[in-house]
């Protein structure tokens, strides 16, 4: 009787021991099938993820073909005379443009680069367009003095330092040391070495738009295009009044302006001194900035900048993406395709 008994209790204790062994045997593959679950999962949101990227980054490409052909229908339209309608074309002013593809939107703005301060074609005396921008932009008149007479000596071909600026002298005795250029901006990057400029100013902070927006290399005017030229470099432009570039903007929306002469009556008494300044007409460079993506939401952008012959032939000469792009506040023109 008492080994029967026993018998009896190894028996249930090795039971009890297969039934441990059993659950956790049962957890152990709850826990690998979870494991190929989340990770069939993960692939499959990464592959979702990674489609709707490549879809926003043509998307954004053909918006950046769409943009040069506007342009260079406009130009056409213009040599030939042709009667267009009111808000036909795409303006070269930043104003974004969304052209609806199927569940999906491409967000376009042009800039042309002669309605932006050039760098190289800066002189003492257009000085005062950078100045005004720069304290338009928030900066104290202290630091865009030193900004305009350092980008001023930083191209000029000596040593010799402005009031305010800086020459090889005071970059050597920086930390990481270096020499003045003295020579052209090969992009408005460029400005990081130059005495006063910081990022902030540079790229812009929160609200904030920075200088990189108003300024170019490449359009080698000093004067700025009255057509392609942002509120912020009218209102940079000595002898305009906010009210004055008011009516400049409207004016333009409904058609290009080909002389200043044109709008002389805007000016008012500010007309002498604007006028040394600004220019009208049709410019041949323009900066492109497109991004795919979903109704309100950030996408994919790219951003390119063409010059455009006279045989109406086209090259780029700066082409980059992904991009961050502005976030201005225009009302936009929307197509259906």
């Amino acid at each position: 009787m008492k080994r029967a008994r026993e018998v009896m209790s190894i028996t249930g204790s090795q039971r009890g021991i297969a039934l441990l062994m059993v659950l956790w045997v049962l957890i152990a593959l709850s826990v690998l099938a979870f494991s190929f679950s989340y990770l069939a999962r993960t692939d499959a949101n990464a592959t979702i993820s990674f489609r709707k990227s490549l879809e926003n980054k043509f998307l954004a490409e053909a918006g950046i073909e769409r943009a040069v052909i506007e342009i260079l229908y406009k130009r056409s339209a213009a040599r030939t005379k042709a009667v267009v309608e009111e808000g036909e074309f795409w303006r070269a002013d930043g104003a974004p443009h969304e052209v609806n593809v199927g569940e999906k939107l491409c967000t376009v703005r042009i800039r042309d680069e002669a309605g932006k301060i050039d760098l190289n074609s800066l002189t003492p005396a257009s000085g005062v367009l950078l100045k005004n921008l720069l304290t338009g932009l928030g900066v104290s008149p202290e630091n865009a003095d030193t900004i305009v007479d350092s980008i001023l000596d930083w191209k000029d071909q000596d040593e010799l330092h402005r009031l305010h600026g800086a020459e090889s002298d005071y970059y050597r005795s920086l930390p990481n040391p270096y020499s003045a250029k003295n020579a052209n901006f090969d992009s408005p990057e460029e400005l990081l070495l130059v005495k006063g400029v910081t990022p902030k100013i540079l790229y812009g902070e929160g609200a904030t738009r920075g200088l990189i927006e108003f300024v170019t290399t490449l359009s080698r005017s000093p004067r700025i295009n009255v057509n392609g030229a942002s509120k912020e470099v009218l209102l940079a432009i000595p002898g305009l009044t906010p009210l004055m570039v008011e009516a400049i903007l409207t004016l333009r929306q409904g058609k290009e302006i080909a002389s200043i002469e044109e709008i002389r009556s805007v000016f008012a008494d500010g007309y002498q001194a604007a006028s040394r300044f600004l220019t009208g007409g049709t410019s041949n460079t323009f900066t492109i900035e497109s991004m795919g993506h979903e109704q309100g939401k950030k996408g994919y952008a790219v951003r390119a900048t063409v010059i455009i012959d006279a045989s109406s032939r086209y090259r780029y000469v700066y082409y980059k993406g992904p991009v961050q792009v502005s976030n201005e506040d225009h009302t936009s023109n929307t197509e259906n395709r």
